[in-house]
């Protein structure tokens, strides 16, 4: 790039030949320079600049069209999630009457089950005490009996003197040689 403007400033000091020259006043030549500029640029610049522009609008239009989509799409899935939403919400209505007529069913069973299971409880306790005063009432007789033993066995040998015990054992003796005759004949 320096080469080219020292070429034209060189060109700048070579003396006139006729009527071509360069005109090195900067200000002077800068607005002429600049309309030289633009021109090439417009016309050779404007297919470019116009498909710049075209490319640059339908790039605007498929974003927009594009926005369209996702904005619909969007909006679908909206009323989509909103008609869930109402299912979801008369389901949890239903499960929620439902749940409150089973909390109340288990209720009952469970109110019911309770009631029978006192009821085997009280039967069982009123077993309990009829087999606990069955054993208390024969323990009692079995102490009663075995008294009465003690004491009739007290009774006999306070009142029984060898004699008396000699002779009813030859009784007894007498007694069960009898049946063992008895026995032997039959």
């Amino acid at each position: 790039m320096k080469n080219v403007t020292d070429s034209f400033v060189s060109l700048g000091h070579w003396p006139s030949a006729g009527s071509f020259g360069v005109n090195t006043d900067i200000l002077a030549t800068n607005p002429i320079n600049l309309s030289v500029v633009l021109g090439v640029l417009i016309y050779f610049g404007k297919g470019v600049l116009t498909d710049l522009l075209d490319n640059r609008k339908q790039r605007i239009l498929s974003t927009i069209r594009n926005s369209e989509e996702l904005r619909r799409s969007a909006i679908e899935q909206l009323e989509k999630a909103r008609d869930r939403l109402r299912k979801v919400e008369t389901e949890a209505d239903e499960y929620r009457v439902n749940g409150y007529s089973e909390i109340e069913r288990e209720k009952a069973n469970l109110i019911n089950a309770t009631s029978d299971s006192l009821e085997g409880l009280e039967n069982y306790k009123n077993e309990r005490l009829r087999f606990e005063q069955q054993r208390a009432i024969n323990q009692v007789r079995q102490r009663v009996f075995q008294q009465a033993l003690e004491g009739a066995l007290g009774t006999l040998n306070t009142c029984l003197n060898s004699e008396l015990h000699f002779r009813t054992i030859r009784a007894n003796i007498g007694i069960l040689g009898t049946m063992g005759d008895y026995g032997r004949n039959n």
